[in-house]
């Protein structure tokens, strides 16, 4: 593919994710992503050939795979706080419109092969880390760390998922917040 055909589909994948975040998933229409982009139906196709492809185009090209760095330096509470802070900003982030597409599209083509599923397994490996390095420095109390991981990420899951229907304040997830880390015997000072 040539540089002009990569800077067609960068624009197509930009606009089209202009759309799926206005229109969620699965009332977006290939004719709705040709009139965004401003191209023929032809021309859309020679790049994709379904709304769902367009949609894991998006996905892919979002932040939603990559892995923040940690400072190794930390210690496993501040590590378990900086994760926890850095959900609290993805529910914050009024930016990420995509949420509600991302649901869509988990729902119609199953949960197991999307960004979101991956991302899912990721954050549960990385937060068993944590608590397990937290119980082993005895930083934490946890019988059972990826028990516990699952729990909070369900948990911080179901807030997500409220931010869609209802005002979700920084307040409200710092409860939350506070709650998780308590379970495990840290304290917010």
């Amino acid at each position: 593919m040539g540089d002009k055909s990569i800077q067609k589909k960068k624009y197509i994948i930009e606009k089209a994710a202009l759309v799926f975040g206005e229109k969620g998933y699965k009332n977006v229409t290939m004719k709705d992503i040709v009139e965004a982009c401003d191209i023929s139906r032809g021309g859309l196709y020679l790049y994709f050939g379904s709304t769902k492809e367009i949609f894991e185009a998006v996905l892919e090209s979002t932040g939603l795979i990559s892995k923040p760095e940690e400072d190794e330096d930390m210690l496993p509470g501040e590590r378990l706080l900086y994760f926890l802070e850095e959900k609290k900003q993805e529910i914050l982030d009024a930016g990420n419109s995509l949420r509600m597409a991302i649901y869509e599209y988990m729902f119609a083509h199953g949960e197991s092969d999307t960004v979101e599923a991956g991302g899912f397994e990721r954050d549960l490996h990385r937060l068993q880390e944590i608590i397990e390095e937290g119980v082993a420095t005895e930083w934490m109390v946890c019988e059972e760390p990826k028990a516990a991981a699952r729990n909070i990420l369900y948990a911080l899951e179901g807030v997500k998922v409220s931010a869609q229907t209802r005002k979700i304040t920084s307040e409200m997830i710092d409860r939350e917040i506070e709650y998780m880390m308590g379970t495990l015997g840290l304290a917010l000072e």
